[in-house]
């Protein structure tokens, strides 16, 4: 029994996955050069698919494109030891802790600016006057 084959569209529609993105990850080296009908067209099969599925899945989660392809030379040595991968989901775990850190910073540093606003003009507006880090004339800074 022959396995499935796919051309551009159909890979794309079967992955969610732009057709556009799909010739991006071949140029990048994230998908093996397709093969061509006769009549020129693209053609993949399951392991393209599969293959187009984990970059997705690991872009999804964030991984850059060269931790991405980093991974699939990883998962492309069965019998290696797993501790490369497990460095590098750990490494990416760290910085998504740090980014998390740092968005949680600025809600509060935004949310300590909106106290300061108590209506009223642009000329008297403490968010403004704060972060243009003087005090504006008629006003003392909203420092929090």
């Amino acid at each position: 029994m022959n396995a499935p084959t796919y051309t551009i569209g159909q890979l794309a529609k079967a992955t969610d996955t732009k057709t556009v993105t799909i010739r991006y990850y071949e140029k990048e080296g994230l998908l093996p050069s397709s093969t061509r009908s006769a009549s020129g067209y693209r053609l993949y099969g399951p392991t393209e698919r599969d293959r187009l599925l984990f970059v997705r899945r690991a872009r999804m989660l964030g991984f850059s494109l060269d931790e991405v392809r980093e991974l699939l030379g990883l998962a492309d040595r069965q019998q290696a030891p797993c501790a490369a991968v497990d460095s590098l989901v750990a490494e990416h775990l760290r910085q998504v802790r740090q980014r998390l850190a740092d968005l949680q910073a600025l809600e509060s540093e935004l949310q300590r600016l909106l106290a300061c606003c108590h209506g009223g003009t642009i000329a008297e507006c403490r968010i403004i006057e704060s972060l243009a880090g003087t005090p504006m004339p008629g006003g003392g800074r909203c420092l929090g």
